[in-house]
Protein backbone atom coordinates (compact mmCIF):
# COMPACT_ATOMS: atom_id res chain seq x y z
CA UNK A 1 0.00 0.00 0.00
CA UNK A 2 1.20 3.78 -0.33
CA UNK A 3 1.10 6.10 2.13
CA UNK A 4 1.58 9.59 1.99
CA UNK A 5 2.49 12.20 4.79
CA UNK A 6 1.79 16.00 3.68
CA UNK A 7 2.95 18.90 5.89
CA UNK A 8 1.90 22.97 5.03
CA UNK A 9 5.35 24.99 5.60
CA UNK A 10 4.72 28.44 6.65
CA UNK A 11 5.29 29.80 2.89
CA UNK A 12 2.55 27.71 2.74
CA UNK A 13 4.32 25.23 0.15
CA UNK A 14 3.52 21.35 0.65
CA UNK A 15 6.87 19.50 2.01
CA UNK A 16 6.30 16.07 1.40
CA UNK A 17 9.43 14.91 3.95
CA UNK A 18 8.42 16.18 7.00
CA UNK A 19 5.76 14.70 9.71
CA UNK A 20 1.96 13.86 9.26
CA UNK A 21 -0.20 16.59 9.50
CA UNK A 22 -3.21 15.54 7.41
CA UNK A 23 -2.60 12.05 7.94
CA UNK A 24 -2.33 11.13 4.11
CA UNK A 25 1.28 9.94 3.02
CA UNK A 26 3.35 10.57 -0.41
CA UNK A 27 6.46 8.79 0.31
CA UNK A 28 5.84 5.38 -1.16
CA UNK A 29 6.76 2.43 1.45
CA UNK A 30 5.44 -0.72 -0.73
CA UNK A 31 3.49 -2.65 2.42
CA UNK A 32 0.84 -4.73 0.60
CA UNK A 33 1.55 -6.51 -2.43
CA UNK A 34 -1.64 -8.19 -4.50
CA UNK A 35 -0.78 -11.48 -4.94
CA UNK A 36 -3.32 -14.77 -6.66
CA UNK A 37 -0.32 -16.48 -5.73
CA UNK A 38 -1.01 -17.77 -9.42
CA UNK A 39 -4.57 -18.80 -9.55
CA UNK A 40 -5.70 -16.78 -12.20
CA UNK A 41 -2.51 -17.53 -14.35
CA UNK A 42 -3.27 -21.33 -13.76
CA UNK A 43 -7.15 -21.10 -15.34
CA UNK A 44 -8.96 -20.94 -12.04
CA UNK A 45 -11.76 -19.05 -11.87
CA UNK A 46 -14.98 -17.90 -9.34
CA UNK A 47 -14.61 -17.02 -5.61
CA UNK A 48 -12.89 -19.25 -3.60
CA UNK A 49 -11.43 -19.10 0.53
CA UNK A 50 -7.93 -20.50 -1.09
CA UNK A 51 -5.91 -18.61 1.34
CA UNK A 52 -4.28 -21.71 2.21
CA UNK A 53 -3.37 -22.85 -1.39
CA UNK A 54 -2.38 -18.96 -2.45
CA UNK A 55 0.29 -18.25 1.19
CA UNK A 56 2.13 -21.27 0.25
CA UNK A 57 2.41 -21.20 -3.61
CA UNK A 58 3.74 -17.63 -2.93
CA UNK A 59 6.25 -18.49 -0.04
CA UNK A 60 7.42 -21.95 -1.73
CA UNK A 61 7.47 -20.51 -5.36
CA UNK A 62 5.35 -23.58 -6.24
CA UNK A 63 2.88 -23.47 -9.14
CA UNK A 64 -0.51 -22.85 -7.63
CA UNK A 65 -1.83 -25.62 -9.16
CA UNK A 66 0.32 -28.26 -7.85
CA UNK A 67 -0.25 -27.14 -4.44
CA UNK A 68 -4.05 -27.18 -5.25
CA UNK A 69 -3.55 -30.36 -6.55
CA UNK A 70 -1.31 -32.09 -4.12
CA UNK A 71 -3.60 -30.52 -0.62
CA UNK A 72 -6.98 -31.08 -2.37
CA UNK A 73 -5.46 -35.22 -2.50
CA UNK A 74 -4.31 -34.52 0.93
CA UNK A 75 -7.55 -33.44 2.79
CA UNK A 76 -10.10 -35.44 0.23
CA UNK A 77 -11.68 -32.22 -0.72
CA UNK A 78 -11.23 -29.55 -2.71
CA UNK A 79 -8.85 -26.56 -1.28
CA UNK A 80 -11.10 -23.89 -2.65
CA UNK A 81 -13.24 -24.04 0.37
CA UNK A 82 -9.83 -24.08 2.68
CA UNK A 83 -7.70 -26.49 4.09
CA UNK A 84 -7.76 -28.09 7.72
CA UNK A 85 -4.43 -25.94 9.22
CA UNK A 86 -3.33 -29.92 10.49
CA UNK A 87 -2.98 -30.73 6.78
CA UNK A 88 -1.69 -27.18 5.71
CA UNK A 89 0.82 -27.84 8.91
CA UNK A 90 1.76 -31.48 6.98
CA UNK A 91 2.13 -30.05 3.86
CA UNK A 92 4.89 -27.41 5.07
CA UNK A 93 6.63 -29.78 7.28
CA UNK A 94 7.37 -32.75 4.61
CA UNK A 95 8.66 -29.58 2.48
CA UNK A 96 11.23 -28.62 5.70
CA UNK A 97 9.30 -25.14 7.03
CA UNK A 98 9.85 -24.61 10.53
CA UNK A 99 6.47 -24.14 12.42
CA UNK A 100 6.62 -21.61 15.36
CA UNK A 101 4.24 -21.38 17.75
CA UNK A 102 3.61 -18.00 19.45
CA UNK A 103 1.01 -16.44 22.19
CA UNK A 104 -1.73 -14.40 20.15
CA UNK A 105 -0.25 -11.15 19.15
CA UNK A 106 -1.29 -8.21 16.79
CA UNK A 107 -0.07 -8.85 13.21
CA UNK A 108 2.40 -6.20 12.72
CA UNK A 109 4.26 -7.78 9.76
CA UNK A 110 7.78 -5.90 10.25
CA UNK A 111 7.93 -7.94 13.36
CA UNK A 112 8.42 -10.87 11.99
CA UNK A 113 11.15 -12.91 10.84
CA UNK A 114 12.99 -11.25 7.03
CA UNK A 115 12.37 -13.47 4.33
CA UNK A 116 9.89 -15.64 2.66
CA UNK A 117 7.16 -16.43 6.06
CA UNK A 118 3.62 -17.94 6.15
CA UNK A 119 1.60 -16.32 8.41
CA UNK A 120 -1.09 -18.25 10.43
CA UNK A 121 -4.07 -15.49 11.73
CA UNK A 122 -7.18 -15.64 13.31
CA UNK A 123 -9.85 -13.42 15.22
CA UNK A 124 -9.54 -12.81 18.67
CA UNK A 125 -11.91 -15.46 19.36
CA UNK A 126 -9.59 -18.23 17.77
CA UNK A 127 -12.04 -18.33 15.01
CA UNK A 128 -11.92 -17.51 11.18
CA UNK A 129 -8.67 -18.54 10.38
CA UNK A 130 -6.32 -16.57 7.39
CA UNK A 131 -2.96 -17.90 6.16
CA UNK A 132 -1.27 -15.06 4.69
CA UNK A 133 2.51 -14.89 2.93
CA UNK A 134 5.18 -12.33 4.00
CA UNK A 135 8.31 -11.47 1.79
CA UNK A 136 10.51 -9.40 3.28
CA UNK A 137 7.72 -8.03 5.75
CA UNK A 138 5.57 -6.69 2.78
CA UNK A 139 2.52 -8.63 2.51
CA UNK A 140 1.50 -10.48 -0.60
CA UNK A 141 -2.05 -11.21 -0.78
CA UNK A 142 -5.56 -10.30 -2.13
CA UNK A 143 -6.15 -7.91 0.58
CA UNK A 144 -4.16 -6.65 3.77
CA UNK A 145 -5.18 -8.85 7.15
CA UNK A 146 -2.62 -5.97 9.08
CA UNK A 147 -5.22 -3.29 8.55
CA UNK A 148 -7.98 -5.18 10.93
CA UNK A 149 -7.20 -4.78 14.71
CA UNK A 150 -9.16 -8.21 15.40
CA UNK A 151 -6.49 -10.46 13.50
CA UNK A 152 -3.71 -11.85 16.12
CA UNK A 153 -0.52 -14.29 14.56
CA UNK A 154 -0.77 -17.37 16.42
CA UNK A 155 1.86 -19.04 14.80
CA UNK A 156 4.33 -18.95 11.80
CA UNK A 157 6.40 -20.79 9.20
CA UNK A 158 9.94 -19.92 7.80
CA UNK A 159 12.60 -22.12 5.75
CA UNK A 160 16.27 -22.06 5.61
CA UNK A 161 16.69 -21.89 2.18
CA UNK A 162 13.90 -18.60 2.25
CA UNK A 163 15.37 -16.52 4.65
CA UNK A 164 16.30 -12.79 3.88
CA UNK A 165 19.35 -12.93 1.73
CA UNK A 166 17.74 -16.07 -0.72
CA UNK A 167 14.71 -13.82 -1.48
CA UNK A 168 16.49 -10.64 -1.81
CA UNK A 169 18.38 -11.83 -4.67
CA UNK A 170 15.14 -11.46 -6.41
CA UNK A 171 12.07 -8.80 -6.43
CA UNK A 172 8.99 -9.38 -5.07
CA UNK A 173 7.10 -9.76 -7.85
CA UNK A 174 9.50 -11.92 -9.85
CA UNK A 175 8.90 -14.25 -6.77
CA UNK A 176 5.19 -14.38 -7.07
CA UNK A 177 5.70 -16.34 -10.34
CA UNK A 178 7.94 -19.02 -11.03
CA UNK A 179 8.83 -19.24 -14.65
CA UNK A 180 6.81 -22.81 -15.03
CA UNK A 181 3.90 -21.00 -13.66
CA UNK A 182 4.77 -18.12 -16.14
CA UNK A 183 5.00 -20.91 -18.81
CA UNK A 184 1.66 -22.26 -17.44
CA UNK A 185 -0.25 -19.07 -17.53
CA UNK A 186 0.70 -18.90 -21.54
CA UNK A 187 -0.17 -22.29 -22.23
CA UNK A 188 -3.58 -21.65 -20.19
CA UNK A 189 -4.32 -18.70 -22.36
CA UNK A 190 -4.03 -20.34 -25.37
CA UNK A 191 -5.74 -23.17 -24.61
CA UNK A 192 -8.88 -21.13 -23.24
CA UNK A 193 -8.69 -18.96 -26.31
CA UNK A 194 -8.75 -22.09 -28.57
CA UNK A 195 -11.75 -23.33 -26.46
CA UNK A 196 -13.73 -20.37 -26.65
CA UNK A 197 -13.01 -20.51 -30.15
CA UNK A 198 -14.65 -23.79 -30.82
CA UNK A 199 -17.47 -22.75 -28.20
CA UNK A 200 -18.11 -20.07 -30.84
CA UNK A 201 -17.89 -22.29 -33.78
CA UNK A 202 -20.35 -25.18 -32.08
CA UNK A 203 -22.83 -22.12 -30.96
CA UNK A 204 -23.03 -20.45 -34.89
CA UNK A 205 -26.17 -21.05 -36.25
CA UNK A 206 -24.05 -20.73 -39.72
CA UNK A 207 -21.80 -23.81 -38.87
CA UNK A 208 -22.38 -27.06 -40.63
CA UNK A 209 -23.54 -29.76 -38.22
CA UNK A 210 -20.31 -31.75 -38.74
CA UNK A 211 -18.42 -28.52 -37.88
CA UNK A 212 -20.61 -28.04 -34.92
CA UNK A 213 -20.19 -32.27 -33.95
CA UNK A 214 -15.98 -31.72 -34.53
CA UNK A 215 -15.82 -28.60 -32.71
CA UNK A 216 -17.92 -30.22 -29.37
CA UNK A 217 -15.58 -33.25 -29.40
CA UNK A 218 -12.42 -30.75 -29.80
CA UNK A 219 -13.78 -29.14 -26.35
CA UNK A 220 -14.53 -32.42 -24.72
CA UNK A 221 -11.28 -33.62 -25.20
CA UNK A 222 -9.08 -30.55 -24.34
CA UNK A 223 -11.16 -30.03 -21.26
CA UNK A 224 -10.82 -33.91 -19.83
CA UNK A 225 -7.09 -33.31 -21.06
CA UNK A 226 -6.41 -30.23 -18.73
CA UNK A 227 -9.28 -30.61 -15.73
CA UNK A 228 -11.04 -27.56 -16.92
CA UNK A 229 -14.86 -27.33 -17.13
CA UNK A 230 -17.52 -25.15 -18.38
CA UNK A 231 -17.17 -22.47 -16.30
CA UNK A 232 -13.34 -21.25 -17.51
CA UNK A 233 -14.08 -21.03 -20.58
CA UNK A 234 -16.68 -18.13 -19.72
CA UNK A 235 -15.82 -14.45 -21.51
CA UNK A 236 -13.56 -12.66 -19.74
CA UNK A 237 -16.44 -9.85 -18.64
CA UNK A 238 -17.92 -12.78 -17.34
CA UNK A 239 -17.76 -12.10 -13.08
CA UNK A 240 -16.65 -15.19 -12.46
CA UNK A 241 -12.98 -14.32 -13.97
CA UNK A 242 -13.03 -10.38 -11.96
CA UNK A 243 -10.34 -10.23 -9.59
CA UNK A 244 -10.96 -8.58 -6.32
CA UNK A 245 -9.05 -6.84 -4.02
CA UNK A 246 -9.06 -4.20 -0.84
CA UNK A 247 -6.83 -1.67 -0.39
CA UNK A 248 -7.53 0.80 2.84
CA UNK A 249 -6.44 4.60 2.72
CA UNK A 250 -5.55 5.74 6.21
CA UNK A 251 -6.67 8.98 8.22
CA UNK A 252 -5.87 10.55 11.07
CA UNK A 253 -8.30 11.11 13.35
CA UNK A 254 -11.41 8.55 15.07
CA UNK A 255 -13.78 9.93 13.24
CA UNK A 256 -14.16 11.07 9.11
CA UNK A 257 -15.29 14.30 8.15
CA UNK A 258 -18.84 14.75 5.63
CA UNK A 259 -16.60 16.27 3.15
CA UNK A 260 -14.02 13.06 3.16
CA UNK A 261 -17.44 10.39 2.87
CA UNK A 262 -18.74 12.64 0.00
CA UNK A 263 -15.37 12.28 -2.14
CA UNK A 264 -15.79 8.56 -1.53
CA UNK A 265 -19.00 8.86 -2.43
CA UNK A 266 -17.86 10.61 -6.49
CA UNK A 267 -15.42 8.45 -6.74
CA UNK A 268 -17.18 4.68 -6.39
CA UNK A 269 -20.57 6.49 -7.72
CA UNK A 270 -19.63 8.98 -10.44
CA UNK A 271 -15.79 7.64 -11.27
CA UNK A 272 -15.27 4.04 -10.62
CA UNK A 273 -19.09 2.56 -10.30
CA UNK A 274 -17.22 -1.03 -10.17
CA UNK A 275 -15.69 0.03 -6.73
CA UNK A 276 -17.46 0.68 -3.34
CA UNK A 277 -15.97 1.93 -0.17
CA UNK A 278 -16.59 1.64 3.76
CA UNK A 279 -15.32 3.01 6.84
CA UNK A 280 -13.19 1.18 9.51
CA UNK A 281 -11.02 1.96 12.03
CA UNK A 282 -7.12 0.98 13.47
CA UNK A 283 -5.96 2.33 16.66
CA UNK A 284 -6.19 6.40 16.20
CA UNK A 285 -6.50 6.24 12.46
CA UNK A 286 -10.05 6.09 10.56
CA UNK A 287 -9.42 3.54 6.91
CA UNK A 288 -11.56 4.37 4.05
CA UNK A 289 -11.67 1.02 2.78
CA UNK A 290 -12.39 0.81 -0.97
CA UNK A 291 -13.04 -3.06 -2.61
CA UNK A 292 -14.13 -4.27 -5.74
CA UNK A 293 -12.16 -5.31 -9.17
CA UNK A 294 -8.55 -4.97 -8.36
CA UNK A 295 -7.12 -2.13 -11.81
CA UNK A 296 -10.47 -0.12 -10.06
CA UNK A 297 -9.78 -0.27 -6.47
CA UNK A 298 -5.78 0.77 -7.26
CA UNK A 299 -7.21 3.72 -9.51
CA UNK A 300 -9.89 4.52 -6.75
CA UNK A 301 -7.21 4.83 -3.93
CA UNK A 302 -4.70 6.81 -6.00
CA UNK A 303 -7.73 9.21 -6.99
CA UNK A 304 -9.05 9.51 -3.87
CA UNK A 305 -5.49 10.06 -1.71
CA UNK A 306 -4.99 13.18 -4.73
CA UNK A 307 -8.33 14.41 -3.83
CA UNK A 308 -7.85 14.76 -0.56
CA UNK A 309 -4.71 16.34 -0.45
CA UNK A 310 -5.77 18.92 -3.49
CA UNK A 311 -9.15 20.05 -1.73
CA UNK A 312 -7.19 20.05 1.97
CA UNK A 313 -4.28 21.91 1.03
CA UNK A 314 -6.67 24.64 -1.17
CA UNK A 315 -9.29 24.68 2.28
CA UNK A 316 -5.46 25.33 4.31
CA UNK A 317 -4.39 28.04 1.87
CA UNK A 318 -8.01 30.20 2.13
CA UNK A 319 -9.08 28.86 5.65
CA UNK A 320 -6.67 27.96 7.52
CA UNK A 321 -8.08 24.00 8.23
CA UNK A 322 -10.45 22.03 6.35
CA UNK A 323 -11.87 20.21 9.47
CA UNK A 324 -14.53 22.63 11.00
CA UNK A 325 -16.11 25.93 10.22
CA UNK A 326 -15.56 27.76 6.34
CA UNK A 327 -12.47 25.50 5.50
CA UNK A 328 -15.11 22.31 6.23
CA UNK A 329 -17.96 24.20 4.36
CA UNK A 330 -15.23 25.19 1.29
CA UNK A 331 -14.13 21.37 1.13
CA UNK A 332 -17.68 20.38 1.32
CA UNK A 333 -18.90 22.68 -1.50
CA UNK A 334 -15.54 22.04 -3.86
CA UNK A 335 -16.56 17.69 -3.84
CA UNK A 336 -20.29 19.15 -4.81
CA UNK A 337 -19.24 21.30 -7.59
CA UNK A 338 -16.80 18.30 -9.15
CA UNK A 339 -17.34 17.37 -12.45
CA UNK A 340 -20.54 14.71 -12.78
CA UNK A 341 -21.61 12.79 -15.80
CA UNK A 342 -24.42 14.72 -17.24
CA UNK A 343 -27.88 13.66 -16.91
CA UNK A 344 -28.00 14.22 -20.56
CA UNK A 345 -25.42 12.61 -21.61
CA UNK A 346 -25.69 9.30 -23.96
CA UNK A 347 -29.73 11.20 -24.93
CA UNK A 348 -30.76 11.26 -28.26
CA UNK A 349 -32.26 14.50 -30.38
CA UNK A 350 -35.80 14.30 -30.44
CA UNK A 351 -35.83 13.64 -34.12
CA UNK A 352 -34.19 10.46 -33.00
CA UNK A 353 -36.57 7.02 -33.65
CA UNK A 354 -38.00 5.58 -30.68
CA UNK A 355 -35.31 2.25 -31.67
CA UNK A 356 -32.75 4.25 -30.97
CA UNK A 357 -34.07 5.42 -27.90
CA UNK A 358 -35.21 1.93 -26.57
CA UNK A 359 -31.33 0.31 -27.61
CA UNK A 360 -29.81 3.48 -25.54
CA UNK A 361 -32.47 2.42 -22.91
CA UNK A 362 -31.25 -1.57 -22.93
CA UNK A 363 -27.75 -0.42 -23.07
CA UNK A 364 -28.29 1.35 -19.74
CA UNK A 365 -30.00 -1.50 -18.11
CA UNK A 366 -27.30 -4.23 -19.36
CA UNK A 367 -24.33 -1.79 -17.67
CA UNK A 368 -26.75 -1.04 -14.76
CA UNK A 369 -26.96 -5.03 -14.37
CA UNK A 370 -22.91 -5.82 -14.92
CA UNK A 371 -22.17 -3.23 -12.26
CA UNK A 372 -24.94 -4.92 -10.02
CA UNK A 373 -23.22 -8.16 -10.60
CA UNK A 374 -20.37 -6.89 -9.17
CA UNK A 375 -20.86 -4.92 -6.34
CA UNK A 376 -22.93 -8.53 -5.30
CA UNK A 377 -19.93 -10.65 -6.33
CA UNK A 378 -17.41 -7.97 -4.54
CA UNK A 379 -19.60 -8.62 -1.36
CA UNK A 380 -19.57 -12.02 -1.42
CA UNK A 381 -15.77 -12.11 -1.86
CA UNK A 382 -15.78 -9.86 1.20
CA UNK A 383 -17.47 -12.42 3.33
CA UNK A 384 -15.45 -15.48 1.82
CA UNK A 385 -11.90 -14.15 2.02
CA UNK A 386 -11.97 -10.81 5.04
CA UNK A 387 -14.97 -12.21 6.72
CA UNK A 388 -16.60 -9.49 6.81
CA UNK A 389 -20.39 -8.49 6.63
CA UNK A 390 -21.26 -4.63 5.98
CA UNK A 391 -23.51 -2.98 8.27
CA UNK A 392 -25.23 0.58 7.56
CA UNK A 393 -24.72 3.01 10.28
CA UNK A 394 -25.18 6.30 10.54
CA UNK A 395 -23.47 9.80 12.73
CA UNK A 396 -23.37 13.46 12.21
CA UNK A 397 -21.41 15.94 13.70
CA UNK A 398 -21.95 19.69 14.19
CA UNK A 399 -19.82 22.72 13.18
CA UNK A 400 -20.33 26.48 11.94
CA UNK A 401 -21.43 26.25 8.47
CA UNK A 402 -20.27 28.86 5.89
CA UNK A 403 -22.30 29.06 2.82
CA UNK A 404 -19.98 31.62 1.30
CA UNK A 405 -16.91 29.19 1.64
CA UNK A 406 -18.99 26.51 0.57
CA UNK A 407 -20.11 28.31 -2.84
CA UNK A 408 -16.29 29.16 -3.43
CA UNK A 409 -15.44 25.54 -3.05
CA UNK A 410 -18.24 24.61 -5.61
CA UNK A 411 -16.69 26.84 -8.01
CA UNK A 412 -13.55 25.64 -7.69
CA UNK A 413 -14.43 22.47 -7.74
CA UNK A 414 -15.98 22.55 -11.26
CA UNK A 415 -13.36 23.84 -12.81
CA UNK A 416 -11.18 20.63 -11.40
CA UNK A 417 -10.24 17.89 -14.14
CA UNK A 418 -10.96 14.61 -12.96
CA UNK A 419 -8.25 12.38 -14.40
CA UNK A 420 -7.81 8.46 -13.42
CA UNK A 421 -4.48 7.55 -12.98
CA UNK A 422 -4.56 4.54 -15.39
CA UNK A 423 -7.36 4.82 -17.30
CA UNK A 424 -7.92 0.93 -16.66
CA UNK A 425 -11.06 -0.84 -19.08
CA UNK A 426 -13.93 -0.44 -17.45
CA UNK A 427 -17.78 -0.43 -17.04
CA UNK A 428 -18.80 3.38 -17.48
CA UNK A 429 -22.65 5.14 -16.78
CA UNK A 430 -23.62 6.67 -20.01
Amino acid sequence: MLRATVRWTRSGTLDSKSKNTFGWLTEHEMEFFWNDGGRSACGFVGLAGDCVTRSIAIATGLVYRDVYNQLGAASLATPRNGVRTDIAAKFLEDRRWHRTQISPTSYVPSLLPAGAVIVHLAKNDGRCSHFSALIDHVVHDTWDPSDEDDYYVYAYWTHPDHGAESVRQSSPASRSSSTDQDLTQAEFDKILNRLRAMDRTASNSASTEAEKHNAIRMMQSLMLRHNLSREDITSDDNVETVQFTRIACPVNGSKAYNWEKSLASYITDHVLPTTQWYISSKAHRTLFCFYGPLADVRNAIALFRELLVTIAAAAKLQFGGHSRGSGASYAEGYVTGLPRPSSSSGLRTQNDSKTDSANIVSERALIQLSKLAIHSAAKRWLNIECDLQLISAGRSGRYSHDDVAERRGILHGSKHEVVIPHAPKRLTQS
